[in-house]
């Protein structure tokens, strides 16, 4: 199957020019990275609560938000940072009373603190570590790039409430940015999927991290290791999220 507006290169996904080209060329019609919410159903309304507040990181076209919506999830709050996106979701979707539209970046949420129940993102974390080739040793700049991401999530989450992440990245890789101190959450994950497994993190405010994934957290910072294993990323280029699209 041709998809004509996929980049050249995978470090463009972090680019916010190639994503105002793409939505201009697609429009707003759904596309899930992951699979769409009937995919992950199961474990993600586990986590949520009749009222709760929830804020989508990174929504980009995808129907999640619509679809929380229509199972009652009605104060929902979704934001991306190309306004080419988030002008086409609010007209799709200008029926759905409770959901908001914003544009705004992930790194600086214009949120008070402790405003929301959950915060929800599905793929938009990849996106930021498309310029990593070793998973095992993640640059300083994408580490720091996530860090200002999970801070702010940590503090518009109100005490008691979910961080979820939602991502193919195993958690030998992703735990330990997630495993972090500072952040003051629990982290706990779940598995979906059939011939390829998906990932659904969950950190809580409040509860405090297991003692594993506190040394997990701490391997972070080490300094990198001078013989890694091959990436699952390779330099081609060819592996670019793909076969993670459902359209």
């Amino acid at each position: 199957m041709d998809f004509p507006w996929l980049p050249d290169s995978n470090v463009r996904y972090r680019d916010r020019c190639f994503w105002d080209s793409r939505y201009r060329e697609v429009g707003a019609a759904p596309a899930e990275w992951f699979g769409g919410l009937s995919c992950f159903r199961e474990q993600l309304e586990a986590e949520l609560r009749p009222g709760d507040r929830i804020l989508v990181l990174g929504c980009g076209n995808s129907a999640l938000s619509a679809d929380l919506f229509q199972l009652g999830y009605t104060d929902v709050t979704s934001i991306d940072y190309s306004p080419v996106c988030i002008a086409g979701m609010r007209a799709r979707y200008a029926q759905c009373q409770g959901l908001q539209w914003v544009v705004m970046d992930a790194r600086d949420l214009a949120f008070a603190d402790g405003t929301f129940d959950v915060v929800l993102e599905k793929g938009t974390l990849d996106s930021m570590m498309v310029a990593e080739t070793d998973p095992w040793n993640v640059s300083p700049e994408t580490t720091a790039l996530l860090d200002q991401v999970l801070k702010e999530v940590s503090r518009v989450l109100r005490p008691g409430g979910r961080f979820i992440s939602i991502t193919f990245a195993q958690p030998h890789f992703r735990k330990r940015h997630y495993a972090q101190p500072a952040y003051g959450w629990s982290l706990r994950h779940s598995t979906y999927g059939t011939d390829f497994h998906y990932f659904l993190y969950v950190m809580c405010k409040g509860q405090e991290l297991s003692p594993a994934d506190l040394a997990l957290g701490r391997r972070l910072h080490e300094l990198p290791c001078p013989a890694c294993p091959p990436s699952f990323l390779q330099a081609s280029d060819s592996e670019d999220y793909l076969s993670a699209i459902e359209l």
